[in-house]
C-alpha cells in the first residue's frame, strides 16, 4: 500500500511540474495557470488562462486588473474535451492554482474524480464546494 502511494506521488508530482510548463504558455501578466486532465495515466486535454480564440492574447487591462473574458486553465482544458472524442468522468486534473468557484462547477459537471493542486487561490469556496461534493482533493507543495 506504501508503494502505490510513493508510485501516485512521484505521477502527481510529474503532471504538476508538466502543468507548470504549460502555465509557462499563458500571455497573461498577473498569473499564469496551467492544468493538465489525465485519465487512466494518458493526458487527454490541457489548457491554461488566456483569450477565447481570436481575441487579442491581452489578458489585462490598463491597470493591471484580469479582463472578465479571460478563460481559466481548467475551463480551456474541460472545452478542449468538449471538442475531443475524450470525456473526463473519472479523471484527474492537474492544476497550479485551486479552482475558483466557477470553475468547480464545470468540475463536478465533468465527472472529474480528483484534482490536484500546488497553490490555493485567495477564495476557497471552489474547493469547498469541490470537497462538500466528494470530488478527492490534494495539496502538493512543490
Amino acid at each position: 500500500m506504501e508503494y502505490n502511494k510513493e508510485k501516485q506521488l512521484r505521477y502527481d508530482t510529474a503532471y504538476l511540474k508538466m502543468a507548470m510548463e504549460w502555465a509557462n504558455l499563458s500571455h497573461c501578466q498577473r498569473k499564469k495557470v496551467g492544468a493538465l486532465i489525465v485519465k487512466d495515466r494518458m493526458i487527454i486535454s490541457d489548457g491554461y488562462n488566456g483569450t477565447p480564440t481570436g481575441y487579442d492574447n491581452s489578458c489585462e487591462d490598463e491597470e493591471g486588473d484580469t479582463l472578465w473574458y479571460v478563460l481559466h486553465a481548467e475551463a480551456n482544458a474541460l472545452t478542449k474535451i468538449a471538442r475531443s472524442n475524450h470525456n473526463a468522468h473519472g479523471a484527474t486534473l492537474y492544476i497550479t492554482l485551486s479552482p475558483c468557484r466557477e470553475c468547480s462547477k464545470l468540475i463536478l459537471q465533468a465527472g472529474i474524480e480528483r484534482v490536484v493542486y500546488i497553490n490555493s487561490y485567495k477564495d476557497q469556496s471552489g474547493i469547498e464546494f469541490l470537497k462538500a461534493s466528494g470530488i478527492h482533493l490534494t495539496q502538493i507543495d512543490l
